[in-house]
């Protein structure tokens, strides 16, 4: 078993544009995917991210405020599952409720130890 990052893009402005109770329904549907990739022993980790950050540059002479990227490029949320290989990753991610929001993806990548890397 290998561990996968998935990294969420998009639906922000969707998202947004919700009512409170359709947001609150659609966090259920969140959990109740989250839940059970953790049942099978397959969620390790995952958070929704700020969407204010900092960028440092320069070994640290410059940071700027950010990131900013267009909505369909900003991550919104990470996690981290195990599976067999990348096909078996990609599967899982298949049933992501980020989907019903147009635009969306979720890029899956294998996390390396570092005497892989």
């Amino acid at each position: 078993m290998s561990n996968f990052l998935y990294l969420f893009r998009g639906g922000d402005d969707a998202y947004g544009k919700l009512s409170q109770e359709e947001k609150q329904a659609h966090m259920q549907v969140w959990g109740a995917w989250m839940g059970k990739l953790q049942e099978k022993g397959q969620l390790l980790d995952g958070l929704p991210l700020a969407e204010d950050g900092r960028v440092v540059h320069n070994k640290g002479e410059l940071v700027t405020n950010g990131p900013f990227a267009e909505g369909a490029e900003l991550v919104g949320g990470y996690l981290i599952v195990s599976a067999k290989d990348i096909d078996e990753a990609v599967e899982i991610s298949k049933g992501c409720p980020i989907f019903d929001y147009e635009g969306s993806n979720v890029e899956v990548r294998e996390i390396l130890s570092m005497d892989q890397h």
